[in-house]
């Protein structure tokens, strides 16, 4: 069974709004690093169509560093699972998820493999409610916000996780890595 694992930028007052979230080269190569320990990625529509806009082919020439160019290459050719309920089709390498999500992630997690990559806030709260994340990523930003999104608002139940590896970077992001303790 190929695990499900969940990374996501976030300030320390919370906030996950890639907007107020400075990225540099070493968070990017870090996020090919992660994207390369699985076969496909699990996104909720926003998250998908944000991706799609910032990383498909062909770029504007100058509309981002060239040190993005290696993560925007992996996820261009990554295999794409979209949770949607309002989109009637997808491309760049994607396929729809319809029915209950559940049953469909598991079905998905029982296909061999490295494992699946997820990000996004919606469709990880709703994972984390059905107890299918493997593995979370948190790369916490020195950084204040004071709005914007925030993690797991609305969890039913508290989720204990055990700290399993921690990297940081020049930046002062710390990535820090749990699994749930089951």
């Amino acid at each position: 069974m190929r695990p499900l694992r969940y990374s996501i930028n976030v300030t320390l007052d919370g906030c996950c709004d890639h907007r107020a979230i400075p990225a540099d080269e070493d968070l990017h190569r870090h996020a090919v690093e992660n994207l390369e320990r699985a076969d496909a990625l699990l996104f909720g529509r926003v998250t998908y169509e944000m991706m799609e806009a910032a990383f498909r082919p062909p770029a504007r020439t100058g509309a981002r560093p060239d040190w993005t160019e290696p993560f925007a290459r992996t996820i261009d050719a990554a295999k794409k699972y979209v949770v949607s309920s309002t989109l009637d089709r997808v491309d760049w390498n994607a396929e729809l998820v319809r029915g209950e999500l559940g049953k469909a992630v598991q079905q998905l997690k029982r296909e061999s493999g490295k494992g699946l990559f997820v990000g996004g806030v919606k469709l990880p709260l709703a994972l984390a409610e059905l107890g299918l994340i493997d593995e979370y990523e948190f790369v916490v930003h020195p950084r204040l916000v004071g709005h914007g999104p925030t993690l797991f608002a609305g969890l039913s139940k508290l989720i204990d996780l055990k700290l399993v590896s921690r990297l940081e970077f020049a930046s002062g992001a710390v990535a820090m890595r749990y699994e749930p303790r089951r």
